[in-house]
């Protein structure tokens, strides 16, 4: 089983018929769906048939309650938290499928603790960075690493944002993955030259970078590589698709510990996700 830990919110996607007019209408097509980072994964994890948990805060509202059953009626393990509001995400895709997120987390950052017991039967504990950087929740999910180390839980960090971690500090997100030392460490292009990083940060044991169309370049105790992908051939929305790629990844990860399979396995299902409207594989979820 794959754990998450991290946010679930509403994803408001709007889909922008052309660009944007500065204090006027813009025609655009719009969809409410389950969101966030961690949640995604989870999501992610389970389409894919492989057992799937999550953990996180919600707000004690009617949204969080529909977002619970959203995810549960994926096939996820939900551990959920309800207090304070949820969160919501207004996504704008333009035109040629890349996003703008205007982000409000709600009380996903104020999960103060959870039980041990939640990595009962988990194989991969996986961790965005929005989880490790804001509110009571960076000391849950960094205290949550701890445990799955002391299990010999496969750890991995997805380094999520480049403005997060800017936000964060560059030299506070370089320390912070060092010290909770996890066995993998995820992020794209932007995400790696915002922490500087060419070469495997300490305390790391696979840095995977993704690089769009070109080749994913991975780095461990093997040594550097390329591993070439496929492009996609129709990009609808590129919302989740890094959620989409790590999802695949661990999966795989899980299964052979092979790395490079692992990178195809995570290619092959966000090739899934960009051609698909928002954070899903085809079927749309939407909120009533």
């Amino acid at each position: 089983m794959l754990c998450t830990i991290g946010d679930l919110i509403e994803d408001v996607v709007v889909w922008l018929g052309e660009p944007t007019h500065h204090a006027s209408d813009t025609p655009s097509h719009i969809e409410r769906t389950r969101g966030g980072s961690a949640a995604n994964v989870a999501y992610f994890v389970a389409a894919t048939g492989s057992p799937a948990r999550f953990i996180g805060q919600v707000g004690d509202d009617r949204l969080g309650e529909q977002l619970v059953d959203v995810l549960r009626a994926a096939g996820v393990d939900v551990v959920a938290r309800r207090n304070g509001r949820t969160g919501s995400v207004v996504v704008l895709v333009q035109q040629d499928g890349e996003r703008t997120m205007l982000t409000d987390r709600g009380s996903a950052p104020d999960l103060d603790s959870v039980e041990p017991s939640v990595l009962d039967g988990v194989s991969a504990l996986h961790v965005p960075m929005y989880s490790l950087t804001s509110g009571r929740l960076a000391q849950t999910a960094s205290t949550l690493i701890s445990a799955a180390h002391d299990r010999n839980i496969v750890v991995s960090i997805d380094a999520s944002s480049a403005s997060v971690l800017e936000a964060f500090g560059i030299a506070q997100s370089l320390e912070l993955i060092t010290r909770l030392h996890p066995s993998v460490l995820l992020c794209n292009e932007d995400e790696a030259r915002v922490l500087g990083i060419a070469a495997l940060p300490r305390g790391v044991e696979v840095l995977v970078i993704k690089r769009g169309s070109r080749p994913v370049l991975v780095i461990d105790a093997n040594g550097r590589r390329e591993i070439s992908i496929p492009p996609a051939a129709r990009v609808v929305d590129t919302t989740g698709a890094g959620d989409a790629f790590a999802a695949g990844f661990l999966t795989s990860l899980s299964k052979d510990r092979n790395v490079d399979h692992a990178v195809r396995a995570g290619h092959d299902l966000a090739i899934r996700a960009l051609s698909s409207p928002g954070a899903t594989l085809g079927a749309q979820e939407h909120q009533k």
